[in-house]
């Protein structure tokens, strides 16, 4: 009997997305018991602290101020040459590295992950990152039939395991001619965290070290989805001149996105920004992330590419709009200080948090204590190796608490 009609390479694919799953259990509890009284801690987006869906004021009014014709219009494969370059401004502001550069509009930052493993990757071969790390860069290497590896990303004392990366680097590359690096930070998905200067120069360091033979190729993909909520914008991007003048056979890949930065997670907007010592790299890059992009989804928002140029080119609607995204970064720290803060006076053990939407505890159970949680009504989100909490959506008045309730909620799972 036929029981599909897949190719051999689909069949069985199914999405468990453990957010989408616990989001789901959060809105049954506030159907059931009334918004007010749960806390739902897994929402990847920026709720106001009346728990409504926050845009940045700028962006609703430009939006809204649009020609038709800008919203409706096909946009060139590549994206429109003014949102490139201000793609490009904007991911280094201050700290732009010397070298050539490229730019290609994508689906968000997705859409430059997804590009960068399927250009820059052999099929077959083995990508990189942290053991923590946002779920989808796993489906992303499955899909384009690749493996994903990790690294320990923090040592013994919190600090970034810069001998587990080296260790993991050499390993792939004593068996792979090529190695494709994803590197989410500052204000890490789903941790917090945010790698130092003298960590870039140490990581740096270990692939300038395997680039010395030049028959191996490095790419480094910096996933910098949460940067606009990391701290003062020239600050979280001093690292980034580190990237100047690097070796031929290293490319660096920085994934640009507009859903956090510009409140327009729905918009799929973003842009993959290519930076090589060799210009010649950067004419390839161009030219096969274009084709990869007709092949995939042709052309990308045409709209919120035209936000974006007329906020960037008026130093008014800038001011502005920076000044409102501002506000929205120092509610979610004020957020953040609460649980942390929390955390350390009831010996809640949460992971460094620096920056950004989430913080994550370090769980054996994390499913059971999420579960547990539901008791005190609040939703988390269960991952592989802990829970996160959306600080980006729980307002202020919640917070108070929560941390403590973790804790209590650890215990009984361990103590089970």
């Amino acid at each position: 009997m036929i029981t599909s009609m897949a190719a051999s390479h689909s069949v069985g694919k199914i999405a468990k997305d453990a957010i989408f799953g616990a989001s789901g259990a959060a809105n049954k509890a506030s159907q059931q018991y009334g918004s007010e009284k749960i806390t739902n801690a897994t929402i990847g987006a920026i709720m106001d602290d009346k728990e409504i869906l926050a845009c940045i004021p700028t962006v609703e009014k430009v939006l809204r101020a649009l020609p038709m014709k800008d919203i409706i219009a096909y946009a060139p494969i590549s994206g429109l040459p003014a949102y490139l370059d201000a793609a490009i401004d904007l991911t280094f502001a201050d700290s732009k590295p010397e070298g050539y550069f490229a730019a290609v509009a994508t689906a968000g930052g997705t859409g430059a992950i997804h590009h960068t493993i399927w250009n820059y990757s052999e099929i077959g071969d083995t990508v990189l990152t942290s053991d923590w790390y946002w779920g989808p860069y796993n489906m992303l290497c499955n899909e384009a039939k690749r493996k994903l590896d990790t690294y320990t990303l923090f040592d013994e004392k919190h600090n970034f395991n810069i001998t587990s990366f080296e260790t993991k680097v050499d390993a792939i590359l004593a068996k792979q001619d090529s190695i494709l690096i994803i590197i989410n930070t500052p204000a890490h998905n789903p941790t917090g965290y945010s790698l130092s200067e003298a960590d870039w120069t140490n990581v740096l360091d270990v692939c300038k070290k395997q680039a010395k033979n030049i028959n191996k190729k490095i790419t480094l993909l910096v996933d910098i989805a949460y940067i606009d909520y990391a701290g003062e914008k020239n600050e979280t991007r001093q690292f980034m001149k580190q990237f100047s003048h690097l070796p031929v056979n290293m490319l660096s890949v920085f994934a640009f996105s507009m859903s956090k930065g510009y409140t327009m997670y729905g918009q799929r907007t973003g842009a993959m920004i290519g930076l090589s010592s060799s210009k010649e790299i950067v004419t390839e890059f161009a030219s096969i992330n274009q084709y990869t992009s007709r092949a995939t989804w042709s052309n990308i928002n045409r709209g919120a590419m035209t936000l974006l140029t007329t906020i960037n080119q008026d130093q008014v609607l800038l001011k502005q709009f920076e000044a409102e995204r501002e506000a929205y970064y120092q509610m979610i720290r004020a957020r953040a200080d609460v649980f942390m803060k929390e955390s350390a006076q009831c010996g809640l053990k949460a992971l460094p948090y620096k920056a950004g939407f989430f913080l994550s505890i370090p769980a054996a159970d994390p499913v059971a204590v999420c579960d547990k949680l539901h008791d005190d009504l609040i939703f988390a989100v269960p991952l592989k190796m802990g829970v996160r909490i959306a600080v980006c959506a729980i307002p202020l008045a919640k917070m108070t608490g929560i941390a403590e309730k973790t804790l209590k909620a650890m215990d009984f799972v361990k103590n089970k």
